[in-house]
This record gives C-alpha cells, sequence and structure tokens, in this order.
C-alpha cells in the first residue's frame, strides 16, 4: 500500500514530464508492479515508469508520435530479453560507477529544467538548453496559481519527513509525495489551473512501427534498452543490499540476469497496452523494504492497486493540477544529482567521467553522453595505465627513484633504465607512488633488488608519503585474524633436542618474530612518535577477558588510540569494594582525571562464560565453593538480580532492536553492560565529568559468532546493530 501510494503521484508525473497520455503513466505502473514483480530477479525492488527515460521518451513521443513509441518500447523489451536470456548482466557492475551517476545526473538535470517551466505556468521547451535560455523570460512572469501550487509541493516534500513529535512520527506514515500531492490539490481548490485528464478507457491501438530512418529508430531502440536496464540493475543491486541488511534476508542475492528478462517483458507489455518504458527504481524500492516487505508478494499487489485506482478513482485523480506532478518530478530530477555521490568519485579521481558524461545528456542527448562517458573513461584508463613517471635523484644519504603513476609491463623499459643509473654497492630507496603494479613490473624490481644487494648495495621500498613497504619472505605469507593453529609462519622449526618448551611458548615466539619481520617495519615511525611524545588516547574500553574479542580488531584502533581495562566478565565494582577492586578503580581513575579520556565504553559479549558462572551460581545456591572466580563474580550479581527483578516485573527494559534476545546468558550479558555504566557513574570523578559534559558514558555488544556490534541507546534500553551506511538510492 505504501508503495502504491508513492507510485500513483510519480507516475502521472513521469507521464506529464514526457508529454505521453497520462493513463500510460499508470498502466506502466500496473505493469511493472505484476509483470516485473512477477518474472524478476529481485524480488523486493518495484518498477514503473522509468525517471531515467523522461528525457528520451518526451523527444521520441515528439520525433515520432505516441504510438510509435509504445512500438519502440516494445522492441526495446524484446531487446532486453535477449540480453537477459545471453546472461549479460552479470557484466552489469563492470561498467563505472562514475558513468552512471553522471547519466543520471544529466538526465535529473533535464527533467528539472524543463518541469520548472510547468511550475512557472509555462510549457518546456525540446531540449535543455532551449529551456534553460528561455527561464529567465518564464521568471519574470510566471503563473502566480501555477507558482503557488508548485510551492506547496516542494515544501511539504521537504518538510513531511522532518515532522517532530509523535503526531509528526503518525503522518509520516502516509509518503510525503502523496501528502505534497494532496496537500497542494486541496490548496488548488477553486483556482483556474490546467489539472490531470484520464479519458474513458478504450482498447489501445496497436502501436505502429516508426516512419524515419532505420539508423534513427535502431539508436532510439538501443537508447531505452540501454538507460531502462542500468537504471533497473544499479537499482536492483541497491534494493538488494537494503534487503540484505534485514535479519530474515535471504541468503541467495538478487538475480540480476533474471531481472533484465522480466524487465524486458513488462516493457513489452507496457508497449502493447500504451504504457510508459519501464525501469526498476530505487526509489519505490528501497520504500517498499522500509515498508517491511518481505516477498515478492507486495510488488504484485502494489500493480493490483495501481490497476484498481486507475479504473475506480479517476474522478479523484481529475482534481490534481498539473504544476503538483511537475513539482514533484522536478524534485526527482534534482535527487538524482547526488552530492554524495560527486564526493565519492571525487575522491577516486573518476570525476572527468561523470562530468563529461553529465554535461554531454543536458547538451546532446542520452545516448551521446552515455558514448562520451565511454570515450573519456576509456581514455583516463588508458593515461593511468600508460603515464607512469620515474625519477632518479643523487642525494648526499643515498639515491632515490620515485615512481609516480602505476607500474604495469608498458612501464618496465623506463624502470629499467631508470635503476641502470643507481651505481653499484649504493644505498636506494625507491618509493612507490601508485596503487597497482602487474607482475612485469614486480619480477623486473625485484630482480634488480636482489642483483643490487648481491653485489653490496642495500634497497628500502616504500609507498607515497614515506611508509614503508613490508617485503614478504615467502610466497606463502599469513593472512590476519586467521587461528594460531593454522599460522605456519608463527610455528619455528622445532629443535627436537630442546625439550623445555614444546608447547604455545615457541609459537608465542613464533608469532613475535613474525611481527618483528612483517609488522614492525610498518608501525616502528608512529610507535617512536608515540614514545616521544607520550599516549593520548581519548576512549577508555572496559571489556571481558575472552580471548575472541579482539579489541582493536572491532574498533578499527591503532596504538594510542584506546586506554583497555580487561577483566573477567567487563566488570565495573562500585566505590567501597574490597581492596581486590583497586586495580580496576585504578585504571578508570587514572583514564579520567589523568588521561583526561573523553568516552568510557563498556563492552559485553556473546557466549561469555562469566555471566553463565552467575547463572550456575544463582542455581546452585550459597553454600557453593568459593574461589578466586567466584568471589570476583560477586560483583556481578547486581546485575543478576536487575534481569530477575526484570523478570518478575515483567518489563523488557533490556531488548535489541534487530532481533529477539536469544537466551538468559546473552540477556544477562546485555543487562551487566547497564548495570556496570550504573556503576561507574557511581565514582566521584566519572560523575562530575559526565555532569560537565566532558566525558561520555557507552554501553556495547559484541555478537561474536555474527562479527556483529551493537550499541546502546541509553533512553530507550535497547541495543541497535551498527551497519555499513547504503549508497545513496539512484
Amino acid at each position: 500500500m505504501v508503495v502504491f501510494l508513492i507510485a500513483v503521484p510519480l507516475s502521472l508525473g513521469i507521464a506529464l514530464a514526457t508529454g505521453a497520455p497520462l493513463r500510460a503513466g499508470l498502466v506502466a505502473a500496473a505493469v511493472g508492479g505484476i509483470v516485473a514483480g512477477l518474472l524478476g530477479g529481485a524480488p523486493l525492488q518495484v518498477s514503473g515508469a522509468a525517471t531515467g527515460l523522461v528525457v528520451v521518451t518526451a523527444e521520441l513521443v515528439q520525433r515520432y508520435g505516441w504510438r510509435a513509441t509504445c512500438a519502440i518500447t516494445v522492441l526495446a523489451g524484446l531487446a532486453q530479453l535477449a540480453l537477459g536470456a545471453a546472461r549479460v548482466a552479470r557484466a552489469a557492475p563492470a561498467v563505472s560507477q562514475a558513468i552512471v551517476h553522471g547519466l543520471l545526473a544529466g538526465i535529473g538535470v533535464t527533467i528539472a529544467l524543463s518541469q520548472v517551466h510547468v511550475v512557472l505556468g509555462g510549457s518546456p521547451y525540446s531540449s535543455a538548453s532551449a529551456n534553460l535560455a528561455a527561464l529567465p523570460s518564464v521568471l519574470t512572469d510566471p503563473h502566480p496559481a501555477a507558482l503557488l501550487v508548485g510551492a506547496i509541493t516542494l515544501t511539504v516534500l521537504v518538510v513531511w519527513p522532518r515532522l517532530p513529535g509523535r503526531f509528526g512520527h503518525g503522518l509520516r506514515a502516509v509518503p510525503a509525495p502523496l501528502a505534497a500531492v494532496a496537500v497542494a490539490t486541496a490548496a488548488a481548490t477553486g483556482l483556474t489551473l490546467p489539472r490531470v485528464s484520464l479519458p474513458r478507457w478504450e482498447f489501445q491501438a496497436l502501436p505502429a512501427l516508426p516512419e524515419g530512418p532505420v539508423l534513427g529508430v535502431f539508436a532510439a531502440v538501443l537508447t531505452v534498452t540501454l538507460v531502462a536496464s542500468m537504471e533497473s540493475l544499479l537499482s536492483a543491486v541497491a534494493v538488494d543490499r537494503l534487503r540484505a541488511e534485514r535479519p530474515d534476508a535471504p541468503a541467495d542475492p538478487a538475480s540480476l540476469d533474471r531481472e533484465l528478462v522480466g524487465q524486458g517483458a513488462a516493457n513489452v507489455v507496457s508497449g502493447l497496452l500504451g504504457g510508459l518504458p519501464i525501469a526498476g527504481g530505487a526509489l519505490r524500492g528501497s520504500a517498499n523494504v522500509a515498508a517491511g516487505a518481505a516477498t515478492r508478494r507486495s510488488t504484485v499487489l502494489h500493480g493490483v492497486w495501481v490497476l484498481l485506482c486507475a479504473g475506480l478513482l479517476t474522478s479523484v485523480l481529475e482534481l490534481i493540477p498539473l504544476a503538483a506532478l511537475a513539482a514533484l518530478v522536478m524534485a526527482v530530477g534534482v535527487r538524482m544529482v547526488s552530492f554524495a555521490h560527486i564526493k565519492h568519485v571525487r575522491r577516486h579521481r573518476d570525476f572527468p567521467m561523470y562530468a563529461a558524461t553529465l554535461g554531454s545528456v543536458v547538451l546532446l542527448g542520452v545516448l551521446q553522453g552515455l558514448t562520451v562517458g565511454v570515450v573519456v573513461a576509456a581514455f583516463l584508463s588508458l593515461r593511468r595505465l600508460a603515464h607512469t613517471r620515474i625519477t632518479v635523484e643523487d642525494r648526499p644519504s643515498g639515491h632515490l627513484v620515485v615512481v609516480s603513476g602505476q607500474l604495469t609491463f608498458l612501464a618496465v623499459p623506463r624502470l629499467t633504465r631508470a635503476l641502470a643509473q643507481v651505481p653499484a654497492h649504493a644505498g636506494v630507496v625507491v618509493e612507490l607512488g601508485g596503487s597497482f603494479m602487474d607482475h612485469a613490473a614486480y619480477d623486473a624490481l625485484q630482480s634488480w633488488t636482489n642483483a643490487h644487494r648481491a653485489q653490496g648495495g642495500w634497497v628500502t621500498l616504500r609507498g607515497r608519503g614515506g611508509q614503508p613497504i613490508a617485503e614478504p619472505s615467502s610466497t606463502h605469507a599469513c593472512h590476519p585474524w586467521t587461528p594460531w593453529r593454522n599460522h605456519h609462519c608463527t610455528r619455528p622449526a622445532v629443535d627436537h633436542h630442546d625439550t623445555a618448551d614444546t608447547g604455545g611458548g615457541r609459537q608465542l615466539l613464533g608469532g613475535v618474530t613474525a611481527f618483528q619481520r612483517h609488522t614492525a617495519p610498518l608501525v616502528r615511525d608512529e610507535l617512536a612518535r608515540l614514545a616521544l611524545e607520550g599516549q593520548r588516547p581519548t576512549q577508555l574500553f572496559l571489556t571481558c577477558a575472552d580471548s575472541r574479542l579482539v579489541t582493536s580488531m572491532i574498533t578499527s584502533s591503532g596504538p594510542g588510540d584506546l586506554f583497555t581495562v580487561r577483566n573477567v566478565g567487563n566488570l565495573m565494582p562500585p566505590p567501597g569494594s574490597d581492596g581486590t577492586c583497586d586495580s580496576v578503580g585504578a585504571a578508570v581513575e587514572y583514564a579520567v582525571e589523568v588521561l583526561k579520556v573523553g568516552t568510557i565504553t563498556v563492552c559485553g559479549h556473546s557466549g561469555c562464560g562469566a555471566m553463565q558462572a552467575l547463572l550456575d551460581a544463582a542455581d546452585q545456591g550459597p553454600g557453593a565453593q568459593q574461589t578466586s572466580l567466584t568471589r570476583w563474580l560477586r560483583h556481578g550479581r547486581p546485575s543478576l538480580a536487575r534481569m530477575q527483578r526484570i523478570g518478575r516485573l515483567g518489563r523488557g527494559e533490556v531488548a535489541l532492536a534487530d532481533r529477539p534476545v536469544a537466551d538468559d546468558v546473552e540477556r544477562l550479558a546485555l543487562v551487566n553492560v547497564m548495570q556496570q555504566l550504573d556503576h561507574l557513574m557511581a565514582h566521584a570523578s566519572v560523575a562530575r565529568r559526565v555532569a560537565e559534559g566532558t566525558l561520555q558514558l557507552q554501553g556495547m555488544y559484541f555478537h561474536v559468532a555474527e562479527a556483529q556490534a551493537y550499541v546502546l541507546n541509553q533512553r530507550s534500553r535497547t541495543f541497535k546493530a551498527v551497519r555499513p551506511e547504503v549508497l545513496d538510492a539512484v
């Protein structure tokens, strides 16, 4: 129902922007939902009138007429069926994202430039340049009523998702596009404005083949096929990422080849019934996932509701002013120019591809813009491979060879000539400034390095900025975070005459040796700086002694980042406990008063042996034998009592946001994190810093088997999973 409420105004707006009959947008939404929903390979993707084809479709309608445009849609659908059967969709991720996003951004700019004329009460021109040239004259003489309706639509679109409070939360259940059109329609009551006109349904005349040069028709079919396919496949990947974040998500990813077949079948049916070209849309698909869709039935039913709406609610739809739909589509066009994408492509030095594609689409057209983008991408790729600068400097400390660019077989002759300038027995530093080295370049560099060292010289390899590069001692280097029992590099050769240590000690020394060989060269400069300046950590991390909790790994931290306190059960005894707890209290006091940390994190974990021991001790009663472990674990009894109190009162004080709590061990681990945060606040130094606003306490829970971290929301007392960000929807 949510997607249906979004699809109806959006489909009408896209049809208005293309110059096609308005009913064609509803036909595309219904066919896209039912046909593509049943046959496609991305179950939660919602297909409908293609946003990315607005400019192309408008040009086709003007050049060939509506019936011929429907025929082109059918031919494009057949081409998609052939491409899907040939299994070419799996190659779609190989297309540069800079080109795809530049293409969509160019289409978005063109859409916005055309629809702003409708919002101002005028009519759009046939090209983006003509719309831009005529914009000043339209701005000086706008139609007040149309401008008012457009402004109301845009205001509601912006404000609606940000409505505060409980009342606002309830209103946000209505999709923003529907709310914007509904409010604008209500405001337009009594005004004289062009409105939606849906003629009585009649059987659509069969599509007619376009009249014109065969090459032009072929280019039109190719453009519709490429743009619709890329928009659908890119949206399918984005929606599949959103789906994969849910705990109930199936393991199988979306089938892009099947999705292309479903899109082709939908375009064939839509063209035959007089509908617009169809593509999957990340806007509708992400709304579908956010609304809780679990199967493809949600997509299909959205198409059914659109079909019923087109037949039963014609009189309601005809109240909508065209200016409101134009403002809605203009907002969609502006949203297609994503600043997040621009920042991303600039970071990866792909902005020339993005800018060339965007500008060419606006000035020349979609297919021409795509061609320009591909040509620029090929040129940049060849330039990056071939453009490698190698210099040799003779310095008092030795020779410096600087390689700027990628080292491929094309650069091997230059590399060999440069290295030949270095005298024998000389010291040399080779600085590699690129991010890629193929086998030919590696072999040439390695052979020269071995020969130079054999002649008495020394060679140091380092990366950009002077970072050392560790040279593997063999082709079987160990990979990080693999169990020690599989670490051949940490197993020194066994001395059969040495019986003093045949266990983990030798393995530990082997690991230290591997550190000295591979890791120490990479961190020596940083550790030297820290040794000189002293430690300045910003975080105190209190966690369990469990060997499976590697704090530096789960927090992506390095030397000098974390001041870590570990004990059995991640316990923080409150003030007034016996002297055996002074070690933990002293560490906290030192971190808060001397190191001035800004955050204290208490981190529990799944399968905690201390929590299991607390539960077992509660079952055994007070007569159990007292050991060092049981005496320490008495500091966890307040957590156990708190969990039991919650159970007696029937209050859900602790919860995981993404899934139910598995068992009592996990429930106690979660409660224990909150209890230790309360114990921390009982320490005067901590309470004072928190009151001053210079210290923050936070809780964390790490599920070992899932490698998933959860962070505590103090207000809702809910642990929420930390998820990677999803790419902005198209």
